[in-house]
């Protein structure tokens, strides 16, 4: 017997030393109270925090809609469509993934309800249950982990971090938020971490924290069976004694709580989860301890810059999707990122360019503009008022950067004003054009559907004069920026183009032009890709990077120097 009861403790030692130190872990990140408390932020900061403590860690975002990817939302009700290596058209929460982590993500980083009913419906049409009745829980909830451990497969984390779309109590996420405890019987509670991370009102007029939509929503999270192990409470302002107080006694059993005000910089975020304890809550949970101490130097380079510089730009941002500034976050990010290592400050201005279809501009939004930058889109609307942004930066002069549908809009305005080709247009805009400077790409003449059938992800671009722009920029014969488009520039026009003074310094795989450029400008660049998708804190795209220098260096000096 005494011999039965020792190889029981040793088994039981060896069970807990493997959970420790080599069984997956996973973290779930819920959100509560109100949309946008800051989950993808907060999520990429733990990923990297963790990822410098020595974890190998995938960070995963489930989106409960039922669009099968984010291709066909509009950026007015879902913000920015970011764009994966492979391809895949997914959530903005992805592009902050890649930005704290300073890697690139795949589509196994990405759920979607659409996704998940897509699957289920399959196994329900293939006869795999058996006769039985489908529901969405426990049925979605199982195959919606079924997602999860291909991620686990494929890319064999040590840690997979879960970000939960939406908030508690909405009815698409339900499922995804109870297959948390089908982990935790299936994979043992002690590697499994959820994290809740609600938000304190703060109205106005009474100026103070009100608790009371957090102390509902909590409820709502305890009536699903979840029970946090750790609370990351959000305010808008610091909390006193008395709002700590009162969260307190709404928290169950041995949540660790955590209060989280808003932060000048999203990059200080990381800083805080190590300095305030919360990074060594969650290891204490998950029974794992740090491997190596997280430097986070890249942050902490932004915090001791923080009201250090001394120059300030301006950069006129001319889209059609300006009433939801979520739109245009990877732009503003990568222009973060490039002000960041030229040492100056940043401030963006956005302008809605569907107000000067038919009228002129207003000057006087123009004056004190240090560089403008048009971005992509889609469709009619908003298009000649880019178009005149466009010519008034090539006119005067001023550091211009075209992405995507801007490129192609550069290109039309450039027909149209200097080679004289009139109502020259892209068929995108007008189908009848009768000098399609932009044309529909071959491969798309006959695809049916909108919904991933662009010509999406990393694509490479060759670079072909050594004495450009495109060259100064990227040192490089050969690039890859990442696509989402269905339109190009017709070649057939690039003569006339280039004998006018046009530039075409980058082509594709099937020689279309990728990378447009003017000379005798301070800086004229477009390019048909999407850099802002790869820019990073630590590695800032290059042609972001270049335009903020160029922007510097106009503002400096005389406007007409040039």
């Amino acid at each position: 017997m005494y011999k039965n009861n020792l190889n029981s403790f040793y088994q039981k030692e060896l069970k807990t030393y493997i959970s420790r130190y080599f069984m997956l872990k996973f973290i779930f990140v819920i959100g509560g109270v109100i949309s946008g408390v800051g989950k993808g932020t907060f999520s990429a900061a733990l990923a990297r925090v963790l990822k410098e403590c020595g974890y190998k860690v995938l960070p995963i975002k489930f989106d409960g809609y039922l669009n099968v990817d984010a291709g066909t939302l509009n950026p007015y009700e879902h913000g920015e469509v970011f764009v994966l290596k492979d391809g895949l058209e997914c959530d903005m929460d992805l592009g902050t993934y890649e930005r704290f982590l300073n890697e690139d993500l795949d589509k196994y980083s990405s759920i979607t309800g659409g996704m998940i009913f897509r699957e289920l419906i399959k196994k329900e049409r293939r006869g795999d249950f058996l006769g039985r009745t489908v529901e969405i829980f426990p049925h979605a909830s199982y195959v919606f982990i079924e997602f999860l451990e291909r991620a686990i497969k494929e890319k064999k984390p040590e840690i997979l971090l879960v970000e939960i779309g939406g908030t508690v109590g909405d009815p698409e996420n339900e499922y995804a938020i109870k297959a948390i405890k089908i982990i935790e019987r299936k994979y043992g509670k002690d590697n499994v971490v959820t994290i809740y991370i609600p938000y304190l009102i703060y109205p106005k007029s009474l100026k103070e924290l009100k608790t009371k939509p957090f102390k509902q929503n909590i409820l709502l999270l305890w009536k699903l069976g979840i029970f946090p192990d750790i609370i990351v409470v959000r305010c808008p302002i610091p909390a006193n004694e008395r709002v700590r107080e009162k969260i307190l006694k709404y928290v169950y059993g041995q949540s660790d709580v955590f209060i989280l005000e808003d932060l000048p910089n999203k990059y200080l975020v990381p800083l805080e989860i190590k300095s305030r304890g919360i990074i060594n809550s969650v290891l204490n949970k998950l029974k794992i301890d740090i491997r190596q101490e997280p430097k986070l130097t890249i942050f902490k380079s932004v915090k001791s810059k923080i009201g250090k510089f001394n120059e300030k730009i301006k950069i006129l941002i001319a889209g059609k999707y300006t009433g939801n500034k979520d739109a245009y976050v990877s732009i503003e990010e990568a222009l973060y990122h490039a002000a960041f290592h030229n040492n100056v400050d940043l401030e963006v201005m956005y302008i809605e360019t569907t107000n000067y279809d038919d009228k002129n501009i207003n000057y006087k939004i123009l004056e004190n503009i240090d560089g403008i930058l048009v971005p992509g889109g889609f469709g009619k609307r908003g298009a000649e008022g880019k178009i005149k942004f466009i010519k008034y930066a090539r006119e005067n002069k001023i550091p211009f950067l075209g992405i995507c549908f801007g490129a192609q809009l550069a290109i039309v305005e450039f027909a149209r004003n200097v080679c004289n080709l009139k109502n020259a247009n892209s068929t995108e805009i007008d189908p009848n054009t009768p000098h399609p400077v932009v044309d529909i790409l071959p491969q798309q003449k006959n695809v049916n559907g909108l919904g991933g059938t662009m010509r999406l992800g990393e694509k490479p671009i060759y670079i072909i004069k050594k004495d450009s722009l495109a060259w100064k920029i990227y040192k490089k014969d050969v690039i890859y920026e990442r696509h989402r488009h269905r339109y190009e520039i017709n070649p057939d026009f690039s003569d006339i183009l280039t004998k006018n003074g046009l530039v075409i310094s980058g082509v594709s795989e099937n020689n279309i032009p990728e990378i447009i450029e003017i000379k005798d400008h301070p800086f004229f660049f477009c390019i048909q890709a999407h850099p802002e998708f790869k820019s990073r804190l630590e590695n800032p795209s290059p042609p972001y990077y270049y335009f903020v220098k160029r922007c510097v260096e106009y503002k400096r000096n005389s406007k007409n120097k040039y």
